[in-house]
C-alpha cells in the first residue's frame, strides 16, 4: 500500500536540511538507501530548489535523481518513474504543475503508482495539496483562490500555510460552508498528514505545539477538531517501515 505524507510548507521544509521530516518519510519505504525522486514542476523546475533537494537527500541517505519536464531527458516517462521508492513534489504554482503533469501524462502514472505500488508520495504546499480532491492555492496571483481539481487521491481538501498566511483560514472556512471544498485538514508550515493507503495515521511534527486540524462545516458552522500529533526526535533517525 502506498503512502502519502503532505506538509504545509515546500521550499522552507526542503531548506530545513536536519528536520527528522525527511528521516520519517525515507523510514516509511523501509530500505536502507531507498530511491527518490523529486519533481519540481511547480517552479519550473527552479535549479536552486533542485539543489536544494540534493543537499537534503543527499547521497548518504538516499539515492536522489530529479524529473525535469520542462527539458524532458527521456522517452519512457513511466518506466523512469516507475523506478523509485519516494516521490517528492515541490512546492510553487499547483495549477500550472497540475496542467503539465496531465499534459505529459505523470497524472495517469502517479495515478497507477497509488494503485499498485509501495511508494511514499510526499511534499509540501503544492506538493501536499495535489494528492487531495482540493485546497487552497496562490496560483493564480496574490489574492488566494480555490483550487477544486487535485489528483484525488485522498478524499477531502487540503490547506497548507495555515499558521502563515493571514487570508488561508477565511478562504478555507468561506470553501468548505459553500461546498466549494470538502471536508478536509490544515496544518502549519512544518506540520505533516501521514496516511496509510487513503488512511489518516498521524501528524507528525518536527517542533512541539504544532498545528494540525480536521476541519469541517457542520450546519453552516465551522469545527476544527485537533488531530494527534507525533512530535519527532531529530537526535536519532526515524525508522517508520511501511505497515502494509
Amino acid at each position: 500500500m502506498a503512502h502519502i505524507v503532505a506538509t504545509g510548507a515546500g521550499r522552507a521544509m526542503m531548506d530545513r536540511r536536519a528536520d527528522p521530516t525527511h528521516d520519517y518519510i525515507l523510514g516509511l519505504t523501509g530500505k536502507e538507501r531507498p530511491r527518490v525522486l523529486f519533481v519540481g514542476t511547480a517552479t519550473g523546475d527552479d535549479p536552486s530548489y533542485i539543489l536544494s533537494f540534493y543537499q537534503t537527500y543527499d547521497s548518504d541517505r538516499c539515492a536522489p535523481r530529479h524529473l525535469p519536464l520542462f527539458h524532458r531527458p527521456m522517452d519512457d516517462l513511466a518506466g523512469f518513474v516507475r523506478g523509485f521508492d519516494v516521490i517528492h513534489v515541490g512546492g510553487g504554482n499547483t495549477a500550472n504543475m497540475l496542467d503539465v503533469w496531465k499534459r505529459q501524462g505523470l497524472d495517469e502514472i502517479m495515478r497507477e503508482l497509488w494503485e499498485d505500488s509501495n511508494v511514499v508520495f510526499t511534499g509540501g504546499s503544492a506538493g501536499g495539496i495535489c494528492w487531495f480532491e482540493g485546497g487552497t492555492t496562490d496560483s493564480y496571483g496574490p489574492t488566494l483562490q480555490v483550487l477544486p481539481e487535485g489528483l484525488g487521491f485522498l478524499h477531502g481538501s487540503f490547506c497548507p500555510h495555515y499558521d502563515a498566511e493571514d487570508q488561508r483560514q477565511p478562504l478555507f472556512h468561506a470553501a468548505l460552508k459553500s461546498g466549494e471544498l470538502s471536508t478536509g485538514y490544515a496544518v502549519g508550515n512544518l506540520q505533516s498528514l501521514h496516511f496509510d493507503g487513503d488512511e489518516f495515521v498521524t501528524a507528525i511534527s518536527p517542533v512541539a505545539d504544532g498545528l494540525a486540524l480536521r476541519v469541517e462545516a457542520v450546519d453552516g458552522e465551522i469545527v476544527e477538531t485537533p488531530l494527534p500529533i507525533r512530535v519527532l526526535d531529530a537526535r536519532e533517525p526515524i525508522v517508520a517501515g511501511p505497515s502494509s
